[in-house]
């Protein structure tokens, strides 16, 4: 599973360069003012450059770099349930997979957002799917909350050992 949520977070990082530079490069130039910021309701409410594009592959990258860095080391994880050297290498698979969730949801999130900015300047219609934010936290949320349900069963003591 691992390895199947890092190759999908690493396509979906190179799927949000390529539309980066398909947005530089590609048919149809960018106008001189793009929105770079949305409101709760999707409306933009802040304008920039098309030069600020580039700060979305890079962040994505910087912060896939980051966690995958950091699920390297899950010794060092603080866990929301007591670990013992019999439960330790349940919590820390679980810790590990929940990271790299984490990471893929990131990167999807970034790729999304970049891609309803670039049809938002391109289109004119100057607005972001108001199903993004609730959708992005539920996800979120949602794969925090069940790691942490199932590490507080992996924290049990197992039963006919």
């Amino acid at each position: 599973m691992r390895q199947t949520l890092d190759a999908i977070a690493l396509a979906v990082l190179a799927v949000l360069f390529w539309i980066t530079f398909c947005a530089f490069y590609g048919p149809g130039r960018l106008p001189a003012r793009i929105p770079v910021h949305f409101d709760l309701a999707g409306r933009p409410n802040g304008w920039g450059t098309p030069a600020m594009l580039l700060l979305f592959p890079a962040v994505a990258f910087a912060l896939y770099l980051l966690i995958t860095l950091v699920a390297r080391y899950p010794s060092a994880f603080n866990f929301p349930v007591r670990v013992t050297a019999e439960n330790r290498p349940r919590l820390e698979a679980l810790a590990v997979q929940m990271v790299v969730f984490l990471k893929t949801e990131l990167v999807c999130l970034f790729a999304w957002i970049q891609w309803c900015i670039l049809a938002s300047a391109r289109n004119g219609q100057n607005s972001l799917s108001p199903a993004l934010l609730p959708i992005s936290l539920v996800a979120v949320f949602a794969t925090i909350g069940w790691h942490f349900a199932a590490m507080r069963r992996a924290a049990r003591p197992q039963s006919g050992s």
